[in-house]
């Protein structure tokens, strides 16, 4: 019997991960649809699939009996007969007996088998997208692209999340590095990060900088002063839930609200230099 090739990435996944980012399944270029119960990854760190609905996406036949507490689950299909047991680490194969580096189990009222004594029992080849964490299974025998795309942080979720990485930063006149920032530094400083060039001060960057915006969004410059009109003397980014981030006098780099107490009095305008 020929293995198929297996990333390691996906038998050695840490639960954590999988919490996180649930197992997901493709066969040839179709994303199997799991109603209730979900692939795990189990103690042993190898992930487990429902396997009805697997099989027989792929095309096998599926029988199971109820053996005490456990269950006796026989899979053919491609002239093989696999037989396994739920607690058991072995299973046959056409009558011989193999040995299982994890057990079938019975979970949220599903029969659950490892992906990779599956694919290997029927030659065939798995393939591992860390991104989607998506299993694709060539069930015909081609290669497969995935069906699902990884989601790409927008450039203005990535300046907001940048930003506040630096909470806590000490204020400091003319000052554009971490060591410390004054308004129009740090959001220079940020924005450059992201291959953004804009002036050095909080003015030049209301006068050319971005499209004006009524109502800013997460990742928009939004500017203040004194009279609430040009020229500005001091610049945040706009995080969402009304409050921004910016380099204050008293409290360095620092989240307030936009539109209420101190600086609500002086906002008046917002850029936007990201249109996505």
């Amino acid at each position: 019997m020929s293995s198929a090739v297996f990333a390691s990435g996906l038998l050695y996944a840490q639960q954590s991960e999988a919490a996180q980012s649930p197992v997901k399944v493709q066969i040839n270029d179709s994303l199997v649809s799991f109603p209730d119960a979900q692939p795990f990854v189990d103690g042993n760190s190898r992930t487990q699939i429902p396997v009805r609905i697997v099989s027989e996406k792929m095309g096998y036949s599926v029988t199971s009996t109820d053996v005490g507490n456990q269950v006796k689950v026989t899979i053919t299909g491609k002239n093989r007969t696999i037989t396994l047991t739920t607690g058991q680490a072995k299973a046959t194969v056409n009558g011989r007996t193999l040995a299982l580096d994890t057990k079938a189990v019975v979970s949220q009222n599903r029969t659950y088998v490892p992906l990779r004594f599956v694919s290997e029992s029927f030659d065939t080849e798995v393939k591992w997208n860390a991104a989607v964490q998506l299993a694709i299974v060539e069930a015909d025998g081609k290669e497969h692209a995935p069906v699902i795309q990884a989601k790409t942080e927008s450039k203005a979720a990535k300046l907001v999340a940048n930003s506040k990485q630096y909470l806590g930063v000490p204020y400091m006149w003319g000052g554009s590095t971490p060591s410390g920032f004054d308004c129009s530094g740090f959001v220079q400083y940020l924005l450059k990060k992201q291959q953004v060039s804009v002036p050095r001060t909080a003015d030049g960057m209301r006068s050319s900088t971005g499209t004006s915006v009524f109502s800013p969004k997460p990742g928009d410059l939004v500017f203040f002063s004194s009279t609430q009109k040009a020229p500005a003397n001091h610049v945040g980014i706009y995080i969402g839930n009304g409050k921004f981030i910016s380099a204050t006098n008293s409290n360095g780099i620092h989240i307030d609200p936009l539109n209420t107490g101190y600086w609500g009095n002086r906002y008046f305008t917002a850029k936007r230099v990201f249109s996505s």
